[in-house]
């Protein structure tokens, strides 16, 4: 099966972005065959940046996009959200990767299943 999730929520603020990566991560524990892609748009642009340092306990968006990336996910940014952030030409957490609205059709036409945060 293959399920999108599209998030749209910054990575800290709400409880968005981590509730759509606690279920994509859990959907790869339970279930070796899915496939899980994650785009991330609006806001959520700003949850690939990397070295996010958050305090003793505090889910962490970093650890959580590199864990569904270990697994075999992937994890796309809106090349125009991420432009209009001013972070397209910032360094991104390694194995993810800029896209386009393009692809983000195609992934949602491709999937089983598309979940929004």
């Amino acid at each position: 099966m293959k399920i999108l999730f599209i998030i749209n929520n910054a990575p800290y603020g709400t409880e968005k972005a981590y509730n759509a990566l606690r279920m994509a991560m859990t959907i790869l524990k339970e279930d070796e065959t899915a496939e899980v892609r994650i785009f991330l748009m609006a806001d959520a642009a700003t949850a690939a940046l990397p070295n996010q340092n958050t305090p003793q306990g505090y889910y962490n968006i970093e650890r959580m996009i590199k864990s569904v990336l270990l697994k075999g996910g992937k994890v796309k940014i809106c090349g125009s959200c991420a432009e209009a952030r001013g972070i397209k030409d910032l360094p991104l957490i390694s194995g993810t990767e800029l896209s386009t609205m393009k692809e983000l059709v195609q992934w949602t036409l491709d999937s089983d299943k598309t979940l929004t945060f």
